[in-house]
């Protein structure tokens, strides 16, 4: 069968991954068992395991020699009993439990003999409303990104609650039959900046990327960068940024959007400052807590998508990186969430305005010093690159449904590194804005405490704002 060679930034993260640094990322769905269909999720089961057919990157197998690649199996190659298992909650089976399995789940690094996901369906959740059940599926971030799961995640999920016969994610994947019912996106328009000769545009990128990456890395060795303005390796080290072990615990906090926009709106800000306020005035208040504030703020690693609206879910990464201030220095919540945005406006600035194959070069080099220390296993014992890793991905804006089965709540369970114990994913969907805070159950004690001061960081700003 055909091989499919690695880029160099999906590599990183198969070489960069260990038993406790498992390189994986997953969601964590939750619907709604229609009242007519009490056994809808056993039924589910028993149909989907007669499903053999399999789409890309689920029929991948990965092969590291000569150069890491994809090797692609035929339905006969792939085990499903493997990779798609059935799981029950002890009833009344609560979030608690569920966060509990989740956790021991996500704390296993896949074995690499077999294709890189699973599919775990979940039972016995309850709620005042009555039954609902869960779907969490992991993946290998070298072949996905958050904004392609989500991606992937339309193309599974129906927007017609009457759609019925609905096929499993591993035969949709990102080359299957689209079950949304909806109409695709058209592609976007490539940039006026990118159609210029191959030779000009070469070298128009080169010197972009050159620019930026040499004023990223001066400031930073330098010390000299603008009070705003956050580079990597420029972080105060905390209780987030040593070695860590390979159990996690998964905490989760959602509102709705609305709420934040309100404030955005208010503060004359983005939606994404608004969640990194949140994120900071929660880690400022938990670190007080443990007497371990440090007096220079912290620093956020910001992933942004560079991916073309009309590139389906793709497989691979598609996302390059800036680096915000978390303000955890300033107590005032508005005039914290101020200094973020001056923070993020500098970082967006310093993004050269490249193509995919330059941008995915500047990805490598910006990061090469990060993962070079995951790589070589040095993460964690000196200064770190950033405190934190904090993602928002836009999730589906109406209801979604898998055969008639409600989509109630998506989480994002995101992958954590020696000196990175803490992620914090956000996802929205259908009015709500969901939060996903993944830690290294050793290293951060009672991490639901940082997902419970989020949400007094909200109201401390609302209050603030008259809102």
């Amino acid at each position: 069968m055909s091989r499919k060679v690695l880029k160099a930034n999906d590599s990183a993260w198969l070489y960069a991954e260990s038993h406790r640094t498992p390189m994986q990322v997953a969601m964590l769905a939750t619907f709604r068992v229609p009242e007519d269909r009490p056994d809808f999720v056993r039924d589910l089961v028993s149909r989907w395991r007669e499903v053999r057919e399999f789409a890309a990157p689920f029929n991948y197998l990965l092969k590291m020699a000569p150069l890491p690649s994809w090797k692609e199996l035929t339905p006969e190659e792939i085990d499903l009993d493997y990779h798609f298992r059935h799981n029950a909650l002890p009833r009344p089976g609560s979030q608690r439990e569920l966060g509990v399995l989740v956790s021991r789940l996500h704390s296993q690094k896949m074995d690499r003999r077999y294709p890189l996901w699973e599919c775990h369906m979940i039972e016995g959740l309850e709620d005042e409303a009555g039954q609902q059940w869960s779907m969490y599926m992991k993946v290998h971030h070298s072949q996905i990104d958050g904004v392609g799961g989500i991606r992937l995640l339309r193309r599974i999920l129906s927007a017609d609650p009457e759609t019925r016969g609905m096929l499993p994610p591993w035969a949709v994947g990102t080359h299957g039959p689209d079950q949304s019912g909806l109409p695709p996106k058209e592609k976007a328009p490539v940039p006026a900046q990118h159609q210029t000769a191959p030779i000009a545009a070469a070298v128009s990128s080169a010197s972009a990327v050159a620019g930026s990456l040499g004023r990223t890395y001066s400031e930073s060795l330098m010390g000299t960068q603008d009070a705003d303005r956050a580079v990597p390796f420029r972080a105060p080290k905390t209780v987030f940024n040593g070695r860590i072990h390979t159990p996690r615990r998964f905490a989760t906090q959602h509102y709705p959007i609305d709420r934040l926009r309100a404030v955005s709106t208010a503060t004359g800000g983005s939606l994404n400052d608004v969640f990194l306020a949140l994120c900071g005035g929660a880690m400022r208040r938990y670190l007080t807590e443990l007497g371990d504030l440090p007096s220079e703020s912290l620093i956020a690693n910001v992933p942004v998508s560079v991916r073309e609206a009309g590139d389906g879910a793709g497989v691979g990464n598609a996302i390059t990186f800036l680096y915000s201030s978390l303000g955890t220095d300033v107590a005032a919540p508005v005039e914290r969430i101020r200094v973020i945005q001056a923070s993020t406006k500098l970082g967006k600035e310093r993004l050269p305005q490249v193509g995919s194959l330059a941008m995915d070069a500047y990805t490598a080099v910006l990061m090469a010093p990060f993962m070079s220390q995951s790589i070589l296993g040095f993460g964690g014992r000196g200064r770190p690159a950033s405190n934190v890793v904090i993602s928002n991905v836009p999730g589906p804006a109406e209801a979604r449904y898998l055969d008639g089965s409600r989509l109630e709540e998506i989480y994002p369970v995101s992958l954590l590194f020696n000196g990175q114990a803490l992620n914090i994913t956000a996802v929205s969907y259908d009015g709500e804005f969901n939060i996903g805070f993944t830690g290294c159950r050793d290293s951060i004690p009672s991490l639901q405490r940082i997902a419970v001061h989020a949400g007094e960081e909200l109201e401390a700003l609302e209050a603030a704002l008259g809102l």
